[in-house]
């Protein structure tokens, strides 16, 4: 019996150790295989790493960030502001002494219509509007006038209607004394011309409403056939523009004595009270000289512009001249004011020497800027200031009436 029970317990001691070896083998072998594996591990790390290695590296691609656009800021409204240019006689046909003479007009310029103003169409070409006194008849047929009634008949052909158009003229008054040298036959004629040629013009007593290329609503009134425009029609008409929805109101009055620099108290009077009846500017013309430029009431008057191109006169006994130029600004409420005034100091000839000594037949009929340093410069801003003291004034006629006599 014990030695069975010995044989047992041997059993059980044989199985305990073998469990305990195959345990430990066991421990052994899992440690091995975790190593192998580690082992297996790192070399798959160094393979991909040289394959990573001999592998050239991919390019680096910039990118660029674009700053969002500053916002443009919107531009505070200003007032608009438009130029008005004036300017004096256009007499474009000489008296009948010089009709067909080398030194009237036509001679002179002799089919070239954009002559006469070829030394001053720049001031008219980048302005807004440009204003004139048509002194003379356009016709080409032969008219009749009364030699006892007309002194100086002028009658230009049609087609000198070009010089207007290449002069840059946007509106010229026949409401002048010459504009009936040939009766109703004359003026009549210079209408249809001007129409044909689409020159706006005024005929005396007429007021119209016209409107500039940049947007200027203009009223303008135009008297003085007879030399005498009367106060109360303008008033009148002045009102009637300014409730027909004028923004600028343009009175052309044919007024005044010629070749007199003071201005008389008619025409004052009727130039104070178109300002106060709502007037904004006083275009004056008939004197042959210039007059003194005057502020009343927020105005502008210019009593007398003088002549411009003019055929008139081989040698004007006074060669000065001017552009006067008006500055108009509309403000942002609408309100139309007068801004500022340029005066252009000019000769009515380009030949400013001969016409300083009065040179036998120194017209030339193109005006012509003054240097700004010379006499006739200072001249003309005396006049047009009103500091002008002149020797003598008045047209003398008797030469003219004693030829005509003999």
């Amino acid at each position: 019996m014990k030695t069975v029970l010995k044989s047992f317990v041997l059993i059980i001691c044989v199985l305990s150790l073998l469990f305990v070896v195959k345990l430990r083998t066991d421990a052994v072998m899992s440690q091995q295989a975790q190593l192998q594996a580690e082992a297996s591990a790192a070399a798959l790390e160094e393979q991909l790493a040289a394959e990573l290695a001999s592998e050239p590296s991919p390019a680096v691609q910039e990118v660029t960030v674009t700053a969002p656009p500053t916002p443009t800021p919107t531009p505070e409204p200003q007032p608009e502001y438009f130029t008005i240019s004036c300017i004096g006689d256009c007499t474009l046909w000489s008296n009948q002494n010089y009709a067909n003479h080398p030194a009237g007009y036509a001679g002179v310029i002799n089919g070239d219509y954009s002559y006469p103003f070829a030394n001053t169409v720049s001031y008219f070409e980048n302005d807004d509007y440009t204003l004139a006194n048509l002194e003379c008849i356009l016709s080409d047929t032969s008219l009749s006038y009364d030699t006892s009634r007309v002194l100086f008949p002028f009658i230009a052909p049609s087609e000198y209607a070009n010089i207007m158009i290449d002069g840059k003229v946007d509106f010229v008054t026949t409401a002048n004394n010459h504009m009936m040298d040939c009766w109703e036959k004359g003026a009549e004629s210079t209408y249809a011309v001007l129409d044909y040629y689409g020159i706006p013009y005024g005929a005396e007593k007429q007021s119209q409403i016209v409107m500039t290329d940049s947007g200027l609503k203009l009223g303008i009134y135009c008297a003085g056939t007879d030399m005498l425009p009367q106060k109360d029609p303008a008033v009148a008409a002045v009102q009637q523009l300014k409730a027909e929805g004028a923004e600028y109101i343009i009175c052309m009055f044919h007024w005044g004595q010629e070749l007199y620099y003071e201005v008389s108290k008619s025409q004052s009077d009727i130039a104070h009270a178109c300002i106060d009846a709502g007037a904004n500017l006083i275009y004056g013309s008939h004197p042959h000289c210039l007059q003194p430029v005057e502020g009343y009431n927020g105005g502008v008057i210019l009593y007398s512009v003088g002549n411009w191109t003019f055929g008139g006169n081989t040698m004007p006994s006074d060669p000065d001249t001017a552009i006067v130029q008006v500055k108009v600004k509309r403000d942002l409420d609408g309100t139309i004011s007068n801004d500022d005034i340029d005066l252009i100091p000019c000769c009515v000839s380009s030949r400013i020497d001969e016409a300083m000594v009065k040179a036998q037949n120194y017209n030339d009929y193109k005006p012509t800027p003054y240097p700004e340093e010379s006499e006739g410069y200072a001249r003309v801003m005396a006049k047009l200031t009103g500091e002008f003291r002149p020797a003598s004034q008045g047209a003398d006629y008797s030469n003219w009436y004693a030829s005509r006599a003999a």
